[in-house]
């Protein structure tokens, strides 16, 4: 048993830090901006609250996070109120955040320079993959830091794997909403196409998701694209957030993402239809105005 605190509680983080406590067994302190969500969550759980980051990280042995972005992320860890303010030497810290390879960085960084560790960890798998405990983490790091915490995060993980240094965790999250973009825009294309050829669209489906086609994508969305319901797994404004720093960075970087700036562009599109907490399936709303 370990003691760990959870820094942000929503959709993600709330049974995130709920299987901590049910699978992991460990003492969870939890904090939240929202404090009524805090008290939510330990009525539940059992866990304790904390009224600041600081207050939640201080004595602890790891401090997990799962907040919106790289402001949220700056909020809730620099500062006099803080986690990094009330982190123990030797301690970890692990960010669960899809955010940049830059701030991770930077997080490292004041993590070193204060005696602490530091992982940056997003997770894939959405918020079923949270409820059931079966997100995939991809870590950014130093080995010794990361050997320490994946016996932590395998309380809701399936998969687990250190992919590098400071920011490779991210580097690898943008990797996954990247080919995320183009299976999906190429699954609505293709459910369209059957749709206005005649076809019998499960049928289709049934068919060629036992060849090459087959994606997760297909398996758990065709249904409910084809009944034209999209209020399944990660918000379309999510996804356009987490493009805009797969994009960033490929201008950092160099790499060419022709498809992946044009569904961001037709995502963009299905928020002026109203879509903004459409799932990211909702590419096939736009095909079919």
């Amino acid at each position: 048993m370990a003691k760990v605190a959870f820094l942000g509680l929503g959709v993600m983080g709330f049974p995130m830090a709920g299987h901590l406590v049910k699978k992991g067994g460990h003492q969870v302190t939890v904090y939240n901006r929202t404090g009524a969500k805090a008290k939510e969550w330990a009525d539940k759980f059992g866990g304790r609250t904390a009224p600041t980051p600081k207050a939640a990280a201080e004595g602890q042995d790891f401090v997990m996070c799962c907040v919106g972005n790289d402001n949220d992320l700056r909020a809730v860890t620099i500062g006099a109120d803080g986690a990094f303010a009330g982190m123990a030497k030797g301690a970890t810290f692990v960010d669960h955040t899809t955010a940049s390879a830059e701030v991770a960085r930077e997080l490292d960084a004041a993590a070193t320079k204060a005696g602490f560790k530091f992982i940056d960890a997003p997770v894939s798998g959405g918020q079923a993959g949270a409820e059931d405990g079966v997100l995939t983490v991809m870590c950014g790091g130093a080995a010794d830091a990361y050997a320490g915490a994946e016996p932590v995060i395998a309380a809701y993980a399936r998969m687990c794997k250190l992919l590098g240094p400071a920011g490779s965790g991210q580097l690898t999250k943008m990797v996954n909403q990247i080919c995320i973009a183009g299976l999906v825009q190429g699954l609505s294309e293709g459910i369209h196409f059957a749709k206005k050829s005649g076809l019998d669209v499960q049928a289709v489906i049934e068919t060629i998701s036992k060849g090459a086609a087959q994606s997760w994508q297909m398996e758990n969305r065709y249904k409910t694209m084809n009944d034209g319901k999209f209020d399944f797994g990660f918000a379309v404004e999510w996804m356009r957030k987490d493009l805009s720093i797969c994009i960033a960075e490929s201008r950092r970087n160099g790499a060419n993402l022709p498809v992946t700036a044009l569904v961001d562009q037709f995502y963009s599109e299905v928020e002026k239809m109203g879509g903004k907490r459409w799932d990211t399936s909702s590419l096939l709303a736009r095909l079919q105005r």
